[in-house]
């Protein structure tokens, strides 16, 4: 099989070679390129030692020069290349006691995790796959090069890393490595919370992101996620509803676009729902409540997975928005905006959406008309430029101030007449009439 290598990824194998080393470009580059896909960056292996590489190549940086990798700079860019190795007995479900060098191409392929990322390849000497890995990925398979136990007890994050490759290519977990993730599923314990959460993110935002169902199934979740485990548990007895809560969360990721944000938030919008079910005498639950205690989870699950605040804060708000009603006028809806924040606000619509869409048919086409028009009343808005906030008023705190109004929290709460005043009556936001009624309220 033929690979268009980039230029400066040849350069780099042929200057090894050269060199009278073996060189090959490797892994996930290796298995995107024979799916027809575009690599994301360009790993390349070799029988050069890291103090070999250093001197074929005039820049380079020791950017893991203890397990044998060295990043080599060309012009802007950089390729990390890394020397055959093998692993050493591994301690903590994560790191080898150490890293043995090797001569030997084979050895290396076969430390590696699954079947469709061990393989090498280089001009001159065609695809290196010793493991099947390219029937593998014409058969749609996941796969551990060898014995799966040993590739997971070697590192417990390729649990994680076999289901995110299952849904980001749509691909099966083959049975033995299936029975070894169900048996070892409990070392991602000893995994850092920011590996999961790189390889949650990896998995939510992929063409599959309710294939948290299959980490659900296979025991992954009860160890890292387990308020999951309580959802997809709880039943949904009521008109509105078909699906468990587990099942409704997967429905609705799959209607909302790939934004990490936006998954995030599909995912956990009612994970408080079984701590507030409750059966009426008709047989119909009910989840009062859950919305705040949704809202107060999501934050605490995600801290505990080391996300970023700023993903906390989009998250939190989507949640405790998602089943606001809004009501269908200009007055309302800039109400809403004002009260949502609009820089959330069209993508609190977008879970409004989802999550009509992972209900019952029942009151479903009117839901959906509801979202559609308060969605075109916004628009309607924005393109008039109608004032929605305290940024968008025609004057500020220091006009206030010009006026006489010492500043303080009595300016704060003028601006905030001022605005109530034009979310009801958007022809006022002009500062003659402003000023005169804070002139008015001094």
């Amino acid at each position: 099989m033929y690979i268009k290598l980039p230029e400066k990824v040849n350069h780099i194998i042929n200057r090894l070679e050269a060199a009278g080393f073996e060189a090959y470009a490797v892994g996930g580059c290796v298995r995107d390129s024979v799916l027809d896909r575009k690599p994301d960056d360009w790993d390349i292996t070799t029988s050069a030692s890291p103090l070999q590489v250093k001197e074929v190549f005039e820049r380079t940086i020791d950017t893991g020069i203890q397990h044998g990798t060295v990043t080599v700079l060309l012009d802007r860019d950089g390729f990390e290349v890394t020397t055959y190795r093998i692993d050493g007995e591994y301690e903590d479900s994560r790191h080898p006691k150490e890293v043995i060098f090797t001569s030997s191409l084979l050895e290396d392929l076969k430390r590696r995790d699954f079947t469709i990322n061990a393989m090498a390849y280089n001009s001159r000497v065609g695809i290196v796959d010793e493991f099947g890995g390219q029937d593998d990925l014409k058969n749609g398979v996941i796969r551990c090069v060898g014995i799966p136990a040993e590739r997971f007890t070697e590192d417990a994050l390729r649990i994680m890393r076999a289901v995110r490759f299952s849904a980001q290519l749509g691909f099966y977990i083959e049975e033995r490595t299936t029975q070894a993730v169900i048996e070892l599923a409990g070392n991602l314990k000893n995994i850092s919370a920011e590996r999961i959460q790189a390889e949650l993110v990896k998995l939510l935002i992929s063409p599959n992101p309710d294939y948290i169902r299959i980490a659900y199934d296979l025991g992954i979740t009860g160890v890292i996620l387990p308020e999951i485990d309580m959802a997809f548990e709880t039943q949904q007895n009521n008109p509105h509803h078909m699906y468990t809560v587990g099942e409704h969360l997967m429905h609705c990721m799959l209607n909302v676009r790939n934004d990490k944000a936006l998954r995030i938030a599909a995912l956990l919008h009612d994970i408080g729902k079984p701590q507030t079910r409750t059966t009426d005498e008709k047989g119909i639950d009910h989840f009062h409540g859950h919305v705040e205690l949704s809202g107060e989870m999501a934050s605490k699950i995600l801290k505990r997975l080391k996300f970023d605040n700023d993903t906390i804060t989009k998250v939190k708000k989507y949640i405790e928005y998602h089943d606001y009603d809004i009501e269908l006028t200009q007055k309302a809806v800039r109400r809403a905006v004002n009260k949502i924040g609009e820089e959330y606000f069209p993508q609190v619509l977008e879970i409004k959406r989802a999550d009509t869409l992972a209900q019952s048919s029942y009151m479903r086409e009117d839901k959906l008309s509801h979202i559609a028009m308060a969605g075109r009343l916004y628009e309607e808005i924005k393109e008039r430029n109608e004032c929605l906030s305290l940024k968008d008023l025609a004057i500020d705190g220091s006009d206030l101030i010009r006026l006489g109004i010492p500043s303080g929290k009595k300016i704060g709460n003028i601006l905030n007449e001022l605005l109530e005043d034009v979310l009801q009556n958007p022809e006022n936001n002009n500062s003659d009439y402003l000023l005169n009624k804070a002139a008015g309220l001094k």
